[in-house]
């Protein structure tokens, strides 16, 4: 009687179960960014170094000047973001309970509200009600971006396949390993995406701080409009931009990298 052999299942070269899909458009958002900011950075550190500037021009731009306002507009946006990010994600996970559900609208319409008022407007009305500082910039920042973070994370739950859950939950998983097995491994690239779009907003809102002494690069466009200096107001424009840009690519790097394999 003849022998009954299997042969070996051979892997496709170059096939990695489970992998992340690495497309160009990923490539280029992941390359171009960056290679830009340290483009545009370079030209206005050659500027700064051959600009003929008078007293008052040189002072507000001294480098360590401009190192301490970074440092405190980076603060201002980081601190405001996981502000946002350990509110607004439990509270989009638990309004997609059943029990919680009727309050959507309502919860909703609060967050709208907070990005739809004039970000100065908030940030003047913070400071009526606290008073100035560090902590009344981090609050109204922390409100002006919870919407994006909030909604993504309603929708990144929701729209998984209520097939799936209804299998986890055939297999006899309870509803929190569901929650944290099967839908919020799923919704982390909605999330992440309101998680990017709330830095990029917090960190050009931040630069209306200065207003309320809560320091950050709006100190720079302040003195330049209010001396009249063009020099001062470009600066603070472009160091503002930038470190949007470069808080905006870090924020694709950190969805993508929170991404789950094979999604």
């Amino acid at each position: 009687m003849a022998e009954l052999t299997t042969a070996p299942v051979e892997d496709v070269p170059g096939e990695k179960r489970s992998a992340r899909v690495i497309t160009r458009e990923m490539v280029l958002m992941l390359t171009v960014p960056p290679i830009l900011v340290a483009a545009v950075f370079g030209g206005f550190v050659w500027w700064r170094q051959t600009a003929e500037l008078d007293t008052v021009e040189a002072n507000q731009l001294r480098w360590s000047e401009l190192r301490s306002l970074m440092w405190e507009h980076v603060q201002l946006t980081v601190v405001a973001a996981i502000i946002v990010v350990l509110i607004a994600v439990p509270l989009g996970i638990m309004l997609t309970r059943p029990a919680f559900r009727l309050a959507v609208p309502f919860v909703i319409a609060i967050a709208n509200a907070g990005q739809a008022a004039p970000s100065v407007g908030l940030i003047v009305l913070l400071f009526l009600w606290l008073d100035g500082g560090f902590w009344t910039a981090i609050w109204a920042l922390s409100l002006y971006g919870l919407l994006p973070v909030l909604r993504n994370t309603i929708v990144g739950i929701e729209g998984i396949d209520p097939t799936l859950v209804e299998a986890g939950r055939g297999i006899g998983m309870t509803n929190s390993m569901t929650l944290f097995k099967i839908e919020l491994p799923l919704a982390v690239p909605v999330i992440m995406a309101g998680v990017r779009t709330s830095l990029v907003l917090i960190a050009g809102t931040a630069s209306l701080a200065c207003f309320i002494n809560a320091g950050g690069l709006g100190e720079i466009l302040q003195t330049g409009i209010s001396l009249f200096r063009f020099s001062l107001m470009v600066t603070g424009a472009v160091l503002i931009a930038l470190l949007a840009l470069l808080i905006e690519w870090l924020g694709r790097v950190l969805e993508l990298v929170t991404r789950p394999k094979g999604i």
